[in-house]
């Protein structure tokens, strides 16, 4: 272990840091947004989904830079962008300023979040054990800053670029400061690729499973972000003060889940820690969908923070164990579903909620994280070419090849 992998471990977990502060920053005043601009409620759908398509492009597009220049410049270039689009969504006047600017924070963002995980995946090949949970803890952390953030601006009628502007006047020199000490991480060693298919590509057929746990598992968090204060409200009779709770609840119990999941998962076997998150989260949303009150239903959302925390972490980790010789290309790949995920999750459970029941379009998510537990042994440390395998518990994430990512 050297001082440049020590340093490049800090250096992104601060990269995911500041990402997940800008991120929270812009959702969570999307209603101040709405009324500088004048976004009426129709429209309002269409540019919210033009930020997770335009992602997803983002996504693709940066599978095709990393064969040219390192993730880790990707990452330097696409994070300053993301935090000055940001600026510009609060700075802007006119409704096309504010097209462009969500369709630069959008694009950007897809590139971001691709080129992350490309070297949080490559750091853990390096590193020789389970790290990646760590990094979408700092996510978390930075996600709950931001909201607290946006609460206070909100709280004191500051204007958009009034709250924006000394986060990205303090975060972008940093996260420039930071990026000069980015570790792009090792190739796979020879022998490591034959899981890749012919040339070293990726075989969907292979990615596909990882593919449908991303996305339910966005699916399920889609559905915490959009409903969980509606739902406590509206369904189980809260005060508008406590359905502001749930999710506030879900994004510490995400920390707490991420911050200590790596030791699950060196202890236990990824396979191991995938199932037993994937139950957790079905009996969060189990309890949800059968609260008789507001305070059964917030037990519920803990313990979904608790149990969908481990799942997107583990399944770009999994991509990058499948496709050892070709794990950025894995990587950006699985990245899109991320966005399918969100694309869907809220508008699905918003339908069933009004044709059927909000209570019964709980469990609509909670099948969808089932059907993980089909698809564990995709997460097993020794695939074979088809995404089987075994794993070995204990020291699943040590050892040559034994977390190839």
């Amino acid at each position: 272990m050297t001082d440049g992998l020590r340093r490049g471990r800090a250096s992104l977990a601060f990269a995911f840091f500041a990402q997940g502060v800008a991120f929270a920053l812009l959702v969570t005043r999307i209603p101040a947004i709405q009324d500088r601009y004048g976004v009426s409620d129709a429209l309002l759908p269409a540019f919210l989904a033009a930020v997770p398509v335009l992602a997803g492009a983002g996504s693709v597009a940066t599978e095709w830079l990393v064969r040219r220049v390192p993730a880790s410049a990707v990452l330097r270039w696409s994070q300053p962008v993301v935090l000055l689009a940001l600026l510009g969504v609060g700075a802007g006047e006119r409704l096309a300023e504010l097209a462009v600017a969500l369709g630069v924070f959008g694009l950007a963002v897809g590139a971001l979040d691709a080129s992350m995980n490309m070297l949080g995946v490559s750091l853990q090949r390096s590193y020789g054990r389970s790290i990646m949970l760590g990094f979408h803890a700092a996510y978390s952390l930075g996600g709950i800053l931001g909201a607290s953030l946006a609460w206070v601006g909100a709280h004191w009628g500051l204007a958009l670029v009034v709250s924006y502007l000394p986060v990205v006047g303090v975060l972008l020199p940093l996260c420039l400061v930071v990026s000069r000490w980015y570790v792009d991480g090792g190739r796979a060693p020879a022998g490591e690729g034959e899981g890749d298919g012919e040339g070293g590509g990726v075989v969907f057929k292979a990615l596909l499973p990882l593919c449908l746990v991303m996305t339910f598992a966005y699916i399920g968090d889609s559905t915490v972000a959009n409903w969980s204060a509606k739902y406590l409200q509206d369904v189980l009779g809260s005060s508008e003060q406590t359905a502001t709770v749930p999710y506030n609840v879900y994004m510490v119990t995400t920390l707490l889940g991420r911050a200590v999941g790596d030791f699950g998962v060196r202890r236990f076997g990824a396979v191991a820690v995938v199932r037993g998150g994937a139950l957790v989260a079905a009996a969060g949303f189990a309890v949800v969908a059968g609260a008789p009150g507001a305070w059964v239903g917030m037990l519920g959302f803990t313990l979904l923070g608790l149990g969908l925390c481990v799942l997107v972490p583990q399944t770009f980790a999994a991509a990058g164990r499948l496709f050892p010789g070709a794990s950025d290309a894995a990587v950006a790949r699985l990245n899109v579903f991320n966005y399918v995920g969100f694309l869907i999750g809220s508008p699905l459970v918003g339908a069933l909620g009004d044709a059927w029941s909000y209570r019964g379009a709980m469990l609509v998510p909670m099948v969808l994280v089932l059907v993980t537990l089909v698809y564990a042994r995709s997460f097993a440390a020794q695939p074979d070419r088809y995404g089987g395998g075994h794993e070995r518990p204990r020291t699943a994430d040590v050892g040559r090849g034994s977390y190839g990512v």
